[in-house]
């Protein structure tokens, strides 16, 4: 190969045409004859190693590195370039690095990346090339030096962390959740006031008291969550700038954060065919982790979910009656062979919550009477609002709760939905 140095001294060359033929030629002979004189004395490839250092796990929209150690095993010196190839969603930077190298140095060489995609970014080829002293001209090979760097769910519903621990703080300290058949774990005695179960009544302790004293509860800790996310088809659809996948991620990330605080134990099946992750149930410190580390490499699957199979796994997951929190779409057009019977199966032995991230462009596309054609997509998005509705009520008649909230609030809703069954005692 030539580089462009060679290139400008021809173009130099061809300027001189009106002088003549002859010297243009004598010219042209001579660059190239430079030229292969430099590609003789550049150092071969073959003398150089390379080795990629594994780079450290990021969370998307935060940059990382990715580390090249380039080593001269040759006797020649090295002058060169080198591009380390990325997929073009790991955003590397810089292009290209120059490199200079005398027999057995070596030297690191660092590939920015600023992830613009979720899960598993590869990098692609390593591309090499060797010059001589004049830089005329030159070796060129391409070497595969595998590597990539996990890219984490964003995670950007943390911001509504804060807001939903201080709630759980009280739900923890409150009266309201005291209360008689709530739970199994014995609190304290109180007064009886009207409207209090009578069979809370301790008679002996209201024998021993000039008033008639009740046992309150407080609801069992240790509670079991399964978070069942639908990878098919639908789960593909984009709402605003991402899939409707990643919105549900993000909120399975804020619900298994609170749960983990509350003391709950929390579990995860990802599937649509086929079961893409499965996480047992995890408790403590290690939810989060363990949870991120079973999330990031989920991507959409453009295949019709198999509802037997989601159902099936998560009654796998745990035999005690649990929360369960289905993830996926309020879609019409499958809802008889897909989440309805899902639901069914679940519902008769769990409390069921099904969240499905709602399109705002829809409510702005019901207001357009612009024209007739703004009258036609209006009506269209109305009968899918409708549709939705009608599943929802549907699904309400099963015992489920349905979720339909747009990205903005999506993880704060179905996060408020966990704690509202908490505090009714309902978990």
């Amino acid at each position: 190969m030539v580089s462009g140095r060679f290139v400008a001294l021809m173009a130099l060359g061809v300027a001189w045409a009106p002088v003549g033929w002859a010297a243009m030629l004598g010219w042209g002979s001579l660059v190239a004859l430079v030229a292969a004189l430099d590609l003789a004395l550049a150092a071969p490839i073959t003398g150089l190693r390379f080795s990629r250092t594994p780079s450290d796990p990021v969370r998307l929209g935060v940059g990382g590195q990715s580390t090249v150690r380039v080593l001269n095993a040759g006797s020649r010196r090295w002058r060169g370039v080198v591009r380390d190839a990325w997929v073009p969603s790991a955003g590397s930077s810089p292009r290209h690095q120059a490199c200079v190298l005398g027999s057995g140095e070596q030297r690191l060489l660092i590939t920015e990346l600023r992830p613009t995609r979720r899960g598993e970014r590869p990098a692609a080829q390593l591309t090499v090339r060797s010059f001589g002293p004049a830089g005329l001209a030159g070796r060129q090979r391409r070497l595969s030096l595998p590597g990539s760097i996990r890219v984490l769910p964003a995670f950007n519903s943390r911001k509504f962390l804060p807001e939903k621990l201080a709630r759980l703080r009280q739900l923890d300290g409150a009266v309201l959740i005291r209360q008689r058949g709530r739970g199994s774990e014995f609190d304290s005695l109180r007064e009886y006031v009207p409207g209090d179960d009578v069979r809370a009544i301790d008679w002996r302790a209201s024998a021993r008291s000039s008033e008639v004293m009740v046992r309150t509860w407080r609801p069992e800790r240790d509670r079991h969550l399964v978070l069942a996310i639908d990878t098919g088809r639908t789960s593909a659809a984009r709402i605003g700038d991402e899939p409707r996948l990643d919105a549900a991620l993000d909120a399975a990330l804020l619900l298994a954060a609170v749960a983990g605080r509350a003391g709950d134990r929390v579990a995860l099946v990802a599937a649509d065919t086929t079961v893409r992750s499965r996480l047992g149930l995890t408790s403590g410190a290690e939810i989060l982790p363990r949870l991120v580390t079973a999330l990031a490499p989920l991507e959409p699957a453009l295949v019709e979910t198999d509802p037997q199979l989601l159902s099936s796994q998560v009654l796998r997951l745990t035999s005690k009656r649990s929360l369960v929190v289905l993830f996926s779409a309020l879609d019409a057009a499958s809802s008889e062979g897909g989440l309805l019977p899902a639901v069914t199966q679940l519902a008769g032995r769990h409390q069921v919550v099904v969240a499905s991230v709602a399109d705002p462009r829809l409510a702005e596309l019901s207001c357009g009477r612009a024209d007739s054609v703004a009258v036609y997509t209006a009506a269209a998005a109305e009968a899918d609002a409708a549709q939705r509705r009608a599943l929802s009520e549907r699904l309400a008649l099963l015992g489920a709760r349905v979720i339909d909230a747009p990205p903005a609030t999506f993880a704060s809703v179905v996060t408020d939905a966990y704690l509202d069954l908490k505090a009714a005692g309902r978990l």
